[in-house]
């Protein structure tokens, strides 16, 4: 069999016994013919982890889209709601409509996990409260706000956000 470069692979075989060139002329030469229409060589490869929005080509000014998280609607207006966000405990609120922030519900006093109540998160463990729409603690013994997590609206879904 011969390739596009007129080798044998033989001689192909040959050179790579050679060096490091020979082994690359090998490499090319037990490679198939790339069908027309895909990707040039110098083209980026997408990877598997590249989100809607977060590739070659996105906008610029479009945030990255990360998992689904909820529906908007299942998150009352001046109200919150307990979630999971990659894995960790969140909690999710809606202070206005159509502004979603999300918080981790790990309380900052002791790593107690952090419920939804309306328009507050209640710490079960030594009744810190903290503020639904920005996190800040109304009343300790936490004395740091919880940390924020980026989500956004897409369609009617809330998603993660980077």
């Amino acid at each position: 069999m011969t390739d596009p470069t007129g080798l044998t692979r033989r001689t192909m075989l040959a050179l790579g016994s050679v060096g490091v060139v020979g082994g690359a002329l090998t490499l090319a030469g037990c490679a198939t013919d790339a069908p027309s229409g895909t990707d040039s060589p110098g083209s980026p490869t997408p990877s598997l982890t590249d989100e809607p929005g977060t590739g070659p080509g996105a906008a610029p000014d479009a945030p990255a889209v990360g998992g689904d998280i909820a529906a908007l609607a299942d998150v009352p207006v001046g109200g919150s709601i307990d979630a999971t966000i990659n894995g960790e405990p969140a909690l999710i609120a809606q202070p206005t409509a159509g502004q979603v922030v999300a918080f981790s519900a790990i309380c900052t006093h002791q790593q107690c996990v952090v419920a939804a109540a309306g328009d507050e998160f209640h710490c079960p463990c030594h009744a810190s409260r903290f503020d639904a729409a920005t996190g800040d603690v109304i009343r300790g013994p936490a004395l740091e706000a919880l940390a924020e997590i980026p989500v956004a609206i897409s369609g009617d879904r809330i998603v993660a956000a980077s």
